[in-house]
């Protein structure tokens, strides 16, 4: 399970909306406590994601980069990573919209996903913000559900 604040859940949501037709992205700092994580800052983040990079690694080509796809630049995350640690707080998850799609993981979320983390993914139709759910890899590395909970 993961705990949100009515007030994180509509930052992305908003992100999810200012970006689209592309995917947004960005990371979420929290704990971890009995019965689940606890979201304490969403940070909105560019989405990176460079088509031409990405296909020498994977050996493939996405023509519709930032609009199916999304990336986090590495010096962001190491950045957001060292502020956490100033805060005794943890990198719990990272989100993401998917432009006129359902909120269920792509296979590209699965391959580059990392287990422990929650990955929140906010369905955005015709450029507003809709269904969103979370999800965590299981120890065969693929996507179960994860309850979201509301924190008053």
């Amino acid at each position: 399970m993961i705990r949100f604040s009515q007030e994180d859940l509509q930052t992305i949501r908003t992100h999810a909306e200012s970006t689209y037709p592309e995917e947004c992205c960005g990371i979420i700092l929290g704990y971890l406590a009995s019965g689940g994580k606890i979201v304490v800052e969403v940070i909105p983040t560019e989405n990176a994601w460079n088509t031409e990079a990405v296909a020498e690694f994977a050996g493939e080509h996405t023509a519709e980069s930032k609009r199916r796809q999304y990336a986090i630049a590495p010096e962001v995350m190491l950045k957001i990573q060292r502020e956490a640690r100033n805060k005794s707080l943890n990198i719990i998850g990272i989100f993401h919209s998917h432009p006129d799609h359902v909120a269920i993981p792509s296979e590209c979320d699965r391959l580059y996903a990392w287990q422990g983390y929650s990955y929140i993914i906010v369905s955005v139709q015709n450029g507003k913000a809709g269904e969103l759910q979370s999800w965590s890899l299981d120890d065969t590395d693929h996507f179960q559900t994860e309850a979201i909970e509301n924190i008053i």
